[in-house]
């Protein structure tokens, strides 16, 4: 068989080729309208699903709008294609006056919209970041110090995103609202546990369950430090978004066009015809980096050890999406660099105590590990050894964050840039 680690890559290759726009739009277009077609958009996918319906979009039918997507996130344009839909970039995790911009600009377009057009929706996971409007009487610095806690706090994104909409003008259900009387026609690319639309880029167009009490709980749960303003706002209820049943929702549709499990199947799928068992854990996995890694370490082992429900040689797969509680640093320390995937790779590590016969891969689907500049990292047999002989101590790098210099260190890093697409977490554990 080739070689562990160029099949891990392999097989993450195929999940996020699973998932990019182009392969998934077409079977989700809805009819040509009376009028003309509005494209409104914002997530890391969304330059390529701006290109996807562009590419399938009848060329003598009206289409015009704008999209935001991450700073470098959009793809190069295939020749040939013209380009009909504005796409801007805008800051991730952290909101910028880009994103500010954007959000403005695309309210003022549904300005004259009639009920014989059609709002042609694009969204994709970071859309809550980069589609920032702050609620009335909130600043973007507001926005961005609380975005700042939340992210530092180990707050799972459900509880992120449940805040966030409630601190919007444009989230929450409240973008197609802006929308009436076209009708409109979402199509989103899922980056969250149980593909739940009104938590992808925080729902802007889809209706909001939760509540302004529901956010006050999640500030409060984390100790969260917000101005005096907005908390009088949550406990009135006076920021509340659209909820269910609404009917500025009537008459709308969603398509979910990819999910962490069509990818995870597909790497499923080719894991097999490597002669390999394959089996998938949950596209829902949520938790602690670290944590997470510590479990999926101790499946591998027993798997390794001959014991349990898995056969080796196999792969064992898992999405989700993990959470980084960032630890306080003492004065003068340097910054942890690091995400997600590779703290979860920490953790496995670290566990997995040089198991012989197991290696790992774990990335995010967009290519960036926070904000950083690989996908994740990948674990070998000798990954422990080989840290010991550059004197690197896991412990160490598990309390300074700090994964991305570890696997820096050790050339395990998995770079591969940006991918425009989104589907969340992807972890790979090869056992043999």
């Amino acid at each position: 068989m080739t070689d562990p680690q160029t099949v891990l890559r392999q097989l993450y290759d195929v999940a996020v080729q699973r998932a990019l726009p182009l392969h998934n739009t077409a079977a989700h277009l809805p009819p040509l309208p009376k009028g003309r077609t509005l494209v409104l958009g914002a997530g890391k996918a969304g330059g390529a699903m701006a290109q996807a319906v562009e590419a399938l979009w009848p060329q003598e039918a009206p289409l015009s709008g704008l999209v935001v997507t991450r700073y470098g996130h959009t793809p190069p344009r295939p020749a040939g294609l013209p380009a009909r839909i504005e796409v801007v970039e805008a800051s991730h995790p952290v909101p910028d006056a880009a994103g500010l911009q954007a959000a403005e600009r695309m309210l003022a377009l549904t300005q004259d919209v009639t009920a014989d057009d059609l709002v042609l929706c694009l969204i994709s996971g970071g859309g809550s970041a980069l589609l920032t409007l702050p609620a009335q009487g909130l600043s973007l610095q507001d926005k961005q110090d609380i975005n700042r806690q939340l992210l530092a706090c180990g707050a799972n994104i459900a509880e992120m995103n449940c805040v966030r909409k409630h601190l919007s003008r444009i989230k929450g259900g409240r973008l197609a609202a802006a929308c009436a009387p076209a009708r409109v026609v979402t199509l989103t690319i899922s980056d969250v546990p149980g593909d739940d639309p009104s938590i992808i880029a925080s729902g802007p167009t889809v209706a909001d369950a939760s509540t302004c009490a529901d956010a006050l709980a999640v500030l409060q749960r984390y100790g969260i430090a917000v101005p005096p303003a907005l908390q009088q706002a949550l406990v009135s209820g006076a920021w509340e978004t659209p909820k269910p049943g609404d009917a500025v929702f009537a008459g709308h549709a969603l398509h979910m066009i990819a999910t962490p499990q069509q990818s995870l199947e597909a790497a499923a799928q080719a894991a097999r015809s490597l002669g390999l068992n394959a089996y998938i854990l949950s596209d829902e996995i949520e938790g602690e980096s670290r944590e997470v890694g510590k479990v999926h370490a101790a499946v591998a082992r027993a798997v390794a050890k001959g014991q349990g429900a898995f056969q080796k040689p196999c792969v064992i797969l898992s999405g989700g999406e993990t959470t980084v509680t960032l630890k306080p640093r003492a004065e003068g320390a340097a910054k942890g660099r690091g995400g997600r995937a590779g703290e979860f790779c920490l953790g496995l590590a670290q566990a997995l105590q040089g198991q012989a016969g197991v290696w790992a891969l774990a990335a995010d689907t967009d290519g960036i590990d926070g904000v950083e500049d690989n996908a994740g990292a990948q674990v070998t047999p000798d990954t422990l050894q080989r840290a010991q002989a550059l004197g690197l101590k896991v412990d160490d790098h598990l309390q300074r964050n700090d994964a991305y210099t570890f696997f820096q260190a050790l050339g395990d890093l998995v770079v591969t840039g940006p991918t425009h697409t989104n589907v969340n977490d992807f972890r790979a554990i090869l056992i043999l």
